[in-house]
């Protein structure tokens, strides 16, 4: 999302149970980690399931209704309340993002000037949802937890009219098992699909952000609560403020301990570098105009002579070289 940098998503998703007070807590939590943005979610229950729809096991287990209708009406936030998080997220530097979930939310979304459309996992298969967002003209981050490669494949067709894609790897487990993430779909989706790849992490901790990130994820999403024992679908399974400031600088020394894969001296290295590595020393006092054998010269720290590469028999002395004096280029006309 940021070129040449790692965009950190806090995904505050439904984690303010419904109330305008907390989400703008979440949004708080979020800039005091050191996140780059704060995405919540947006829908209309009528619009995203049926009565008929029963929550899911980790739902009910948290608190949840039995039906996810009822469930999802207690998460809504009124209309009015997202120009205030979208102005709260920006006071404080952050992006502000939202899931939509139906094309009425999405044109909310766009009203406000969000600078990308997210999808949720949920959604990888409705490809004619994602194509209607991709007209949008926005850029999008593409979740694909439950899918497989003909299923992102298609999505990924199906937003092709947008002006940038993200494909943000997901494993739809909440908490994912870490033995589960595979995080090398990682680079091979980048490489099948030509698109930046992310990891749109529900795992514990920050061990497989790590990971993805030296995999070459450029986008991680991680769920954050304002605490982890609250009721609601998603708290469990999210980093409480603490952790989630550990988290984004877990990630962001990663990040940084890439590189370019350029190899070279770097900074840090070049006061040890003279003092550890081993140059050409004299073994005697070597008169100008002698020819220097085997016998003549050792390789010995510090590095200010010629490089024990250099082959130094035969090499005739221009000047004087006393003995334990590194033998340096100025000293010998080489064979």
């Amino acid at each position: 999302m940021i070129p040449g940098r790692l965009t950190v998503i806090a995904e505050a998703g439904v984690n303010h149970n419904g109330d305008e007070a907390l989400a703008h807590e979440l949004v708080d939590v979020a800039a005091r980690s050191g996140a780059d943005a704060v995405k919540f979610q947006t829908f209309d229950p009528a619009l995203l399931v049926s009565g008929h729809a029963e929550t899911t096991p980790y739902q009910r287990d948290r608190g949840g209704a039995s039906d996810q209708q009822s469930l999802l009406a207690a998460l809504t936030l009124p209309s009015g309340a997202w120009v205030e998080l979208r102005d709260h997220a920006e006071e404080l530097g952050l992006t502000f993002l939202s899931t939509p979930f139906d094309l009425g939310s999405a044109r909310l979304l766009a009203s406000l000037g969000v600078a990308a459309i997210k999808t949720s996992s949920g959604e990888l298969t409705n490809t004619p949802f994602l194509r209607a967002l991709a007209d949008f003209g926005l850029p999008m981050l593409v979740s694909t937890g439950m899918g497989d490669e003909a299923e992102v494949a298609a999505a990924v067709a199906a937003t092709s009219a947008a002006p940038s894609v993200t494909l943000l790897h997901c494993v739809s487990a909440y908490p994912a098992p870490i033995d589960e993430a595979n995080l090398r779909v990682i680079p091979a989706l980048a490489t099948r699909h030509g698109v930046p790849v992310g990891w749109s992490d529900h795992t514990i901790g920050s061990t497989s952000a790590v990971a993805a990130v030296a995999l070459g994820a450029t986008v991680l999403e991680k769920h954050v609560t304002t605490d982890g024992s609250l009721p609601g679908p998603d708290h469990a399974a999210s980093l409480e403020p603490d952790e989630l400031g550990a988290y984004v600088a877990a990630v962001r020394d990663a990040w940084s301990a890439l590189g370019d894969g350029v190899k070279r001296r770097m900074p840090s290295e070049v006061e040890n570098a003279k003092l550890v590595r081993r140059s050409w020393h004299a073994t005697r006092d070597l008169p100008a105009g002698h020819t220097i054998d085997s016998e003549d010269a050792v390789t010995l720290r510090p590095e200010l002579g010629l490089a024990p590469s250099v082959v130094l028999s035969g090499a005739r002395t221009l000047r004087p070289v006393n003995a334990g004096d590194p033998i340096t280029s100025a000293d010998v006309k080489l064979p």
